[in-house]
């Protein structure tokens, strides 16, 4: 099973006849070079191969592979000109391969192709898992409120393990750029943001200048980021509210953890309505569900850290890196090389997010 990555940036192809040809690809393998080249590199493949493509997601084309009796997982870039940082599959690939065996859930990995001439992009092929995503995080799947707090404390104990991981031990210290984490993600974003503008944004145009002049100063934390994490990047076990599986690593990297977890609270803080569901007016008590000060609290224990200083610029940073991903999905939904025919649907929430953002700043 697969949950919706991050969003990167397609770059601006002129001819509307190769975005429609580009959309082809990516929603489709050549099974029969795909399932040759398998079975020379992965022990006991054995065709032919079936693939299906996970619903969802705008970046990084997964598709379930079926051998046999066997299942797999592949991820690939899209085909077609590209942003230069944008659709790491191969960074996922070493992150996840790097963490296997560590208290971090991840699948097993097979092989990284960065021969484009296989399936037209670099892909890689990793365990398929079965498990559950959950969507919503008022948790409607959770028998009891016991199994709903169990479920958000498994999230923090992850994100916590992420964080508490020795990235020298597991051979990631080069995995990142030293330097202001928050500083060089706000550079990014922003540019992001300007490369997929379709039209002016107010609160993001003061989003941007406030997010410079309250920028914290660095305080020297550094972790391993997942860099989108949130409750549906994650697989529960199918019965067990434990995770066994985190997911979608293309934005992960060196930094600060505390992106991690203004990440996730920040999604909490979202209405009920619209694509991501939220938590906000919900009664958290009555279901079980902690509060941001509780599940904030228990992560800082469970990393050894005494209390957390500028919590607020995290919590609008978050709403506006959030907001620059779904613009990139607008834009690339205009020409034609997202990969999810609902890409088109995210436009209005990029204004909703950055007002939420300058609501929090008011």
């Amino acid at each position: 099973m697969h949950a919706p990555e991050a969003q990167n940036l397609a770059r601006l192809t002129s001819s509307n006849s190769h975005n429609k040809e580009n959309d082809m690809t990516t929603q489709q393998l050549d099974t029969k070079i795909l399932g040759d080249y398998l079975a020379k590199h992965i022990p006991g493949f054995n065709g032919p191969v079936s693939a299906e493509k996970f619903a969802g997601g705008q970046s990084n084309p997964t598709f379930k592979l079926t051998a046999g009796d066997q299942a797999y997982v592949l991820r690939r870039k899209p085909p077609g000109e590209l942003l230069k940082s944008a659709h790491a599959v191969d960074r996922e690939f070493r992150v996840i391969t790097a963490l296997h065996g560590t208290d971090v859930p991840v699948p097993k990995t097979y092989l990284l192709c960065e021969d484009e001439a296989v399936i037209g992009s670099m892909f890689y092929v990793m365990e398929y898992m079965e498990g559950r995503i959950l969507w919503d995080p008022l948790l409607p799947e959770a028998a009891n409120n016991e199994e709903r707090s169990a479920i958000y404390d498994a999230m923090n104990q992850t994100m916590a393990a992420l964080h508490n991981v020795n990235v020298d031990a597991v051979g990631l210290a080069d995995f990142g750029r030293p330097g202001n984490y928050f500083e060089r993600q706000l550079g990014r974003w922003s540019k992001q943001y300007r490369a997929s503008e379709t039209k002016r944004i107010e609160a993001m145009e003061t989003l941007m200048p406030w997010l410079v002049a309250n920028m914290p100063a660095d305080d020297g934390a550094i972790s391993l980021v997942h860099g989108d994490y949130r409750l549906d990047n994650m697989m529960f076990h199918p019965t067990e509210p434990r995770v066994i599986a985190l997911l979608d690593w293309e934005l992960s990297t060196i930094g600060h953890p505390l992106a991690d977890l203004a990440n996730q609270c920040m999604a909490w803080m979202l209405p009920r309505e619209g694509r991501v569901k939220g938590l906000s007016g919900v009664d958290r008590q009555s279901l079980g569900i902690p509060t941001d000060e509780a599940y904030i609290a228990r992560y800082c224990e469970r990393t050894g850290r005494d209390g957390i200083d500028n919590w607020n610029f995290y919590l609008v940073f978050s709403l506006f890196r959030l907001a620059a991903i779904l613009q990139g999905i607008v834009k690339r939904a205009q020409i034609g090389t997202a990969s999810s025919a609902e890409a088109d649907t995210s436009g209005d929430a990029v204004g909703q997010l950055a007002e939420l953002a300058v609501h929090l700043i008011d």
